[in-house]
Formats: structure tokens, sequence, C-alpha cells
């Protein structure tokens, strides 16, 4: 039977409960979500004079949970509506409904004998061949449904999310021995192409894969911590970025994550091992006096650090573990690691600090990571089939840029090996048979293929045809045309890839240059252009800084060149001949969504932060932003109906000057930034895959470049009304004197001049009335001072 997913069921609305069932809501999955039903009434039932009788009581745990998604942060839902799909109910008065669902997630506690009640239970109401899954952090999933109905168990296994389930990537799917296989690969690929995950095969063993290897590394670092009399401090500064691990290094991880949850999934990684493995897994004796007392991370308000406020600001304490009380941040610099910051690239900068012996930081790193990637060999075999997967469990649930193999290729798998053997260290036999064998690496590339060491031989890495990798396509293609701002790539099938690789991918000369070189080669030569890259953002705005200098060496006849280039980019963009399709993801911002806005056709990662945020560093939208998404909130209106011009020129005016970001791409759609034409892409990996399959359908339709457009504006009437509010907000003291003057030019722009209300003008005159309100508010000090304070700070300046 084919399998489809249409309806879901979540058992259990705790944290990760309601943030499974929030994912499968935002994908556009109907969830029921289901809870224990309450034994005792709250004050507040009470005071309603309600019983435990009333559906509103016995529904309020998982009603609760649903009521929470609003709240936390960062947000499990991309936009409100998403809540619309999630039913509530109990496990007593709506367990019927099961039998109206294609998939049942568990997600109850951690308790063995309670998951096999529940199972029992499901196994009467489930409909004959839906899947049942747990997404158990641990417990043995073949233990789980052994004493369920043989259909039962042909579709369960275990599907594995990581927290928060919307934005970690890694999903583990665990199945057992009586799983059906095509069941199996049913939820590899719907967990790819309907959630959006990274998805890894693991075996049934404590932990899975991530968890296994990520709590091992994490207590070998408290271990190394202890041992060498390093600081928390110093620990976090060199076991982050600078290692390609996340931001948030070790010890603010553990208090992201909650040291009891920590300290639980250790424990049962402890209660199944034995030996030197069983030692490391024994939380060290500080951590569990951490647990006592309730300094459990940010959850408590303290954990690893404590935040304190001071004169200037928050000040970070961090724990000092001998003591047992907060002292000042340390952070580890030597020479290892000013050597690392200047290198480029995360497997330089390791492969710098691991080399640096007898170096603090470089012994500290060495010491962490030996212990690890000798663990990870040893388990090959036991929790995975491969190195691929062990790597990408790392890199998508723990955030690693690379992997363990991954990481002993970047620092020198033969060298490191002899220097762990000369310390003493075991290192496994399939590993020493490898080098043994003449090989150098776990993976190589050859023709523009990888391949993997697996059981003797290389096999070749599989992909899925929509992964697309620029790197690996200009390897094997070629670059057509390159500058230092962006490449003109062959993206196969007759549509061309114009990729960003500046600095933050920020817009300059060189990439309006190579965009209108692009399109003209387009026109002549294929079916179409997307425009993306596979940076960690889309594109972050204009080039903010070399702005600011041209300004403050009064350059402006250069500005105004570099403005009008900019205009004139994003008008080729518009009127190409063929159809430009902008694939934007992470953030899009300033510039960003200038040059996403006039494309043929947007197509989004679902996580897009999309926003026009001049206003912020004291200007309005230069590069035809605010002309953009006014016409397409215009276009987004019901034809044929009479509607409120003003209205929409001070909707556009309100996103435009408080600098609105949608955190969502669905959020996007709803703020005017997509439209219907537009696409949302739910797997980042997918996304210029769909967008350049969205060029080859515009193409297919006949595509036609858009006439150029006379644009309805509101005039003087319209403009006093968008000055109206800000000169409230200036009155109540939430805006300066600049914000109203830097509204006055935006509402300006908006209302196309000191023209009628009604008049139709071209859109060259509201690109020239943009061009000159972002002229003059540059000209000014206190933008500049705005401009200069964002550059250093990273955040706006109010003046």
């Amino acid at each position: 039977m084919k399998q489809s997913i249409r309806r879901a069921a979540v058992l259990g609305s705790g944290v990760m409960g309601s943030g499974i069932a929030a994912h499968l809501a935002n994908v556009g999955i109907p969830t029921i979500m289901l809870d224990i039903v309450p034994r005792e009434l709250t004050k507040s039932e009470e005071k309603q004079g309600l019983t435990l009788e009333d559906r509103a009581v016995r529904n309020r745990t998982s009603a609760q949970s649903k009521k929470a998604l609003l709240k936390q942060k960062p947000s499990p839902i991309t936009t409100k509506k998403s809540l619309d799909l999630i039913e509530v109910g109990n496990l007593e008065d709506d367990i019927e409904k099961l039998s109206d669902v294609d998939w049942i997630i568990e997600v109850v506690v951690e308790n063995l004998d309670v998951k096999k009640k529940v199972f029992a239970n499901v196994d009467k109401y489930r409909k004959r061949g839906s899947i049942v899954s747990s997404n158990t952090s641990g417990i043995s999933v073949e233990d789980m449904a052994e004493d369920c109905s043989e259909d039962f168990r042909k579709h369960f296994l275990g599907t594995h999310f990581f927290n928060p389930p919307r934005y970690l990537k890694l999903l583990e799917v665990i199945p057992t021995k009586d799983t059906d296989p095509e069941v199996l690969a049913f939820m590899k690929r719907f967990g790819e192409d309907t959630l959006g995950k990274g998805v890894v095969e693991a075996k049934d063993t404590p932990n899975f894969i991530a968890n296994r290897i990520g709590t091992y590394g994490l207590l070998v670092t408290v271990r190394e911590m202890l041992k060498g009399g390093y600081s928390v401090g110093e620990v976090d500064s060199v076991t982050g970025p600078m290692i390609g691990r996340p931001k948030s290094a070790t010890f603010r991880t553990l208090d992201v994550v909650g040291l009891d949850t920590f300290i639980h999934v250790a424990k049962n990684v402890y209660d199944q091992v034995d030996g030197a493995e069983k030692e490391v897994f024994d939380v060290p004796e500080f951590m569990k006096r951490m647990q006592e007392n309730g300094w459990l991370g940010s959850k408590s308000g303290q954990g690893f650090f404590l935040k304190k406020k001071g004169k200037d600001g928050s000040i970070i304490y961090e724990l000092n573990p001998e003591t047992m009380e907060y002292q000042d941040l340390k952070k580890l610099k030597t020479a290892a690691t000013e050597m690392a910051k200047q290198e480029k690239g995360s497997n330089r900068k390791l492969k710098a600090l691991v080399s640096a012996k007898g170096d603090p930081a470089g012994d500290l790193v060495w010491s962490i990571l030996k212990p690890v990637l000798i663990y990870a060999a040893e388990l090959l075999g036991e929790i995975a089939d491969d190195v691929v997967s062990i790597d990408q469990a790392m890199k998508w649930g723990f955030g690693w840029k690379i992997g363990p193999f991954e990481t002993w290729d970047a620092i020198g798998l033969r060298k490191s090996v002899e220097r762990m053997q000369k310390e003493g260290e075991t290192v496994p036999e399939w590993v020493l048979n490898l080098l043994d064998n003449g090989n150098e690496s776990f993976y190589k590339k050859e023709n523009g293929n990888v391949y993997y060491y697996d059981q003797a031989e290389y096999k070749q890495q599989t992909f899925n045809k929509k992964n697309i990798n620029l790197r690996n396509l200009k390897e094997v293609n070629g670059v057509i045309k390159k500058n230092t701002g962006a490449s003109l790539i062959d993206l196969g099938d007759g549509v061309a890839g114009l990729e960003f690789h500046s600095k933050s991918n920020a817009i300059g000369l060189d990439i309006m240059q190579m965009v209108n070189f692009a399109i003209e080669e387009v026109d002549k030569n294929y079916e179409g252009l997307v425009i993306g890259n596979q940076g960690n953002n889309f594109c972050v705005g204009a080039n903010l800084a070399l702005m600011l200098m041209e300004a403050q060496d009064d350059n402006f006849f250069e500005l105004d060149m570099v403005v009008r280039k900019f205009q004139d980019m994003a008008m080729n963009i518009k009127y190409s001949n063929k159809p430009v399709v902008v694939a934007p993801f992470n953030m899009a911002l300033g510039g960003g969504a200038e040059v996403s806005l006039p494309a043929a056709a947007i197509q989004a990662s679902a996580e897009t932060y999309i926003g026009l945020v001049e206003f912020g560093v004291g200007l309005i939208p230069g590069g035809g932003g605010t002309k953009e998404l006014y016409l397409k909130e215009l276009r987004n209106l019901p034809q044929g109906v009479n509607f409120d011009l003003t209205k929409v020129a001070n909707d556009v005016f309100e996103k435009v000057a408080m600098a609105k970001v949608s955190t969502s791409a669905a959020e996007a759609r709803e703020n005017g930034f997509l439209d219907n034409n537009d696409g949302i892409s739910v797997n980042p990996d997918h996304l210029l895959y769909d967008a350049k399959e969205k060029v080859l359908a515009l193409a297919k339709s006949g595509y036609r470049a858009p006439k150029r457009e006379q644009i309805p504006v509101v005039g003087e009437a319209g403009y006093a009304a968008m000055l109206l509010g800000a000169k409230t907000l200036r009155f109540g003291g939430y805006a300066s004197d600049h914000d109203v003057k830097i509204a006055e030019k935006l509402a300006y722009v908006l209302s196309g001049g000191r023209v009628k209300e009604g008049t139709w003008i071209d859109e060259q005159v509201m690109l020239d009335l943009e061009r000159e309100a972002f002229l003059s508010l540059i000209a000014e000090p206190l933008t500049q001072a705005r401009m200069q304070h964002m550059l250093l700070k990273g955040k706006p300046l109010r003046n």
C-alpha cells in the first residue's frame, strides 16, 4: 500500500511533544495533540465552578501546551495560523480519533513501562497500516513494541527529533527487526522532503548516534578542564567557532540544554555500558551539586554562567567548579589562538590549534578531540553502518561544521594517528588497516564525486538530486564568469545560477556588475536565472561600511552613482526577458530584500528572515525596496474590488519605518514580502533545486517580461496620514526628532511627492524620490552616527 501522511497525532504535549506538533502544523499537516487527564482541579477551575468531568479540565494539559507555543522563544511556529492545525484532546476521551490519522508519534515520559502501556492502547485504536513511532532519546525501540500486533510492529520505528524541532535539522530514524523496509524508506523520504530534516538511520543502541557521541564529547571536555586547570570561560573561548562548533561552545550549550536534561541523557548510557566508557558517562560531582542547587542553566537563571546587571549593561560571570562560586569571565588567549584566528575556515583553524603542542589552547583542543575521534571510530558498526551517518548526525544534531571523521581528515589522519599511538592510545584496527593499505583519509573526491571509506574500500556517497551543491558543481562544470563578489554558474537544464560570495554577501559594485552580466548572458543562452548562494545568510544588505566612508568623505557624487547602479540592477532583474527567481534564506535584509522583491518569483527557504531594515541605521531603502513592497501589496489586493489606497501606503510605511523582519517565510507572505506566485522550501538543502524548477516552469509557461508599471499614490493627503503616527510617537517620547525626519522622507516617497491623491506616477519617479531621500539622509551626522554604531556594536542606536 502506498504510504501518505495527511493527518498526524502526537501523544504527549510537553516541550518536545508540542514542538513536534507545531512543526507538523508548520508544514501543513493537521495534528491532534493528546495528553493525560488531570486528577485535580486548579484554583482557577474551582472558581469557575468546573468539575473533573468538564472537557476544559480534561483537555487542560494539552490546551495549555498549545497556548504556551505562542510565548516560547525561539518561536516553534512559523506563523500564528499554524496553531489552527493543532487540535487538543486527552488520551482517554479522544483515543478513538487515532483511527483517523496516518502517523502517531509518542512523546510521553522516558519510561519503558509507560511507553509499553501507551502502545498497547494505541494498538487497539489505530487503523491498520498507519505508522507509529517513538521520539525516545535513547530507550530501546525494539523493546517498546515487542508485545504489540504484527501490523503494529511492521509499521513501528523510532523517530528522534532534536529540540527545538522547527530549527534543529537532525531526525534519527531507528528501525526494529520487524520494521517494514518500505515504511523505513517512506519515513526517510517524508522526513527529508516534507519535514525538511536531515535524516540519518541509526541503530537501536543507547542514545543512538548524536547524543551518544555528543554527550561523550561534552563530558570529556569537562574532565579535561578539571584535569588541566582551565576555567569554564577559557574552555568555551576555544571550543566554539574556532574549532568548527556552535557559538554556544561547551558550557553555554549545557546551559541551553539544561543540566537536568543532560544528566538524564548521560545516565541513560551510563546504565547500559561498562568499563572505561562507563567512567566517562559518570557525571562529575560538581555538576551533581549544581543540579541539587537548582543551577540548571538558562531555565533556572544560572548554571555554568550567571548574568547580572551592571552599570553599563549585563555582566556575565562563570562558575568556578572548585569553590562553586561565580567569578569574572576568563578567555584563553595564547599564541595558538591568535594564529588560528588568522586562518581562513574552521578546518585550518582547527589544524593550527591541534598542531600547537605545548600551547595551553592547543593542548586543550587536542586532549578533547583525541578521545572523541577514537570513540567515534570504536562505535562504527554499533551505532551506525558508515562514517557518513555519524558525521551527518553530529553536524545536523549538534551544529558541528564537520563531523568526527571529517575532523580527522582535516587535521591529517596519518599524522594524528601516529601522535595518538606515541601517546599510548589504542586506535581501532579498521582505521589502522585503512592507513596500512596506503589510504590517507576517510573521504576523497574524484571528478566531482565524493567517496567514503567503508569496509576496506571506498564507496560513492549518494545525494538526493534535489541537493544542489554549488562547490561541487563549480568543480565539475567550472564557472562562466566570476569576480570578487559573485560567480555565474551553469546549474544544468538550461538554467544559470548567480552565486553571491562577498563578505556577508553584502551587495557592492562587484555584485551589481555580475547581476547585470548574468541577465545579459541568460537572455542570450539560457532559459532563466536563479540568484542564490550557500553561505550563512542570503544577503545582509548593501556594504554599509563602504557607504559610511564615502559619506564621511563627502563623496556624494560617488554615492549617487552607486545608488543609481543598484536601482538599475533591480530594474534589470524585474524586466529581464527571461525569468529570474531569487532564493533567499536565513537573513535577507535591506539590499537582500531589494534584490528579491523585483524578481519574477521568489523561492524562499522556510527559515527566511526578510525585511527592509534601513530605518535602523538612519536611512530608508534606496534600491527600490519601498516601491517594490508597495507594488507587491497592491498586486495582492483582490481584483475588481474597491480598496483603500491610504491603508496600503500606511501598511508599507509602518513595515519600513518599524524595520519589521519576518520570522519565517510563512510570516513574510503575511507581511507582503511573498505572494501566491512565490514558493517556500521546507528543506534548505532543496532550495536551489526548487528555485531552478520554478525557473523552468515559468519558462515553459511562455514567460514574458512584465510591462513597465504606473503606480497609484496617495499624494499630499496620504503623506499627512502616514506622518500622524510618527509624530504621535514623538510626542509620547517613543521616537526622536531624527526618527521623525526619516519618517518624513519615507512618507514623501510613498506618497509620490507633492501630488494629488490618486495620481498615477511612473516607477522611475518613485525611484528618484527614493534616491534623493537616501542621499539626503546619509549626509546627516545623526544617520552617520547610527551607521557607525551598527558597524561597531551590531545593534541600532536611537539618537
